[in-house]
């Protein structure tokens, strides 16, 4: 079985395939090969462009690590999980602020966060509850607030509390297809740490 093959064809002026930018028509590199006349001035992108459809919805997106899914988590005094949430890996951490503070359990004296939490709606939403907000500012703020340093240092006890989900293999590398799965897998492994609290 014998397969002729073209050289590609330059663009004309259109931006089409199938002339050179003389005008003159292309003639067949090779004997008994006839000229492609296919024109795709016309084409569209492939089918398989574009994002896929419900990704966002599983809680899955891009961010600097990849295709990642983002955990927010609140914890209490004693470093342990009050409320999980998920969303893709480039959502903003303000909706995940909204998230995991909704009004609906015990308010906290103070909010520890990092600078990732700093605008000026979520510390007037604190300020409105009655919680102290200790959350360093963003470079890029002109007026400048004191933070608490003494305080602010107890906020590893969420880097430490990630760490502790984290020791889950299904948390720390999602298996899971639905946003349903793995939260629920996270909620069970949050149990864990507070049976393990309780019973010392």
């Amino acid at each position: 079985m014998v397969v002729c093959l073209s050289a590609v064809p330059a663009l004309d002026v259109g931006g089409a395939v199938g002339t050179d930018p003389g005008g003159a028509e292309r003639e067949p590199d090779r004997a008994g090969c006839a000229a492609d006349d296919r024109q795709h001035r016309g084409s569209r992108s492939s089918s398989g462009s574009g994002r896929k459809r419900g990704t966002p919805r599983q809680g899955f997106g891009r961010s600097r690590g990849g295709f990642t899914t983002k955990i927010h988590l609140r914890v209490n005094a004693a470093g342990l999980p009050m409320r999980t949430e998920i969303t893709a890996g480039q959502t903003s951490d303000y909706l995940g602020f909204d998230l995991v503070m909704a009004d609906n359990l015990p308010e906290p004296s103070v909010l520890l966060a990092d600078r990732g939490y700093d605008s000026d709606n979520i510390r007037k939403t604190m300020e409105v509850r009655d919680v102290v907000p200790v959350i360093p500012m963003r470079k890029t703020r002109k007026l400048r607030v004191a933070v608490d340093r003494r305080l602010y240092r107890l906020r590893n006890l969420v880097e430490r509390c990630f760490n502790k989900l984290k020791n889950a293999r299904r948390v720390a590398t999602r298996y899971d297809k639905t946003a349903e799965s793995f939260l629920g897998f996270i909620d069970i492994t949050s149990i864990r740490l507070w049976l393990r609290h309780l019973s010392t």
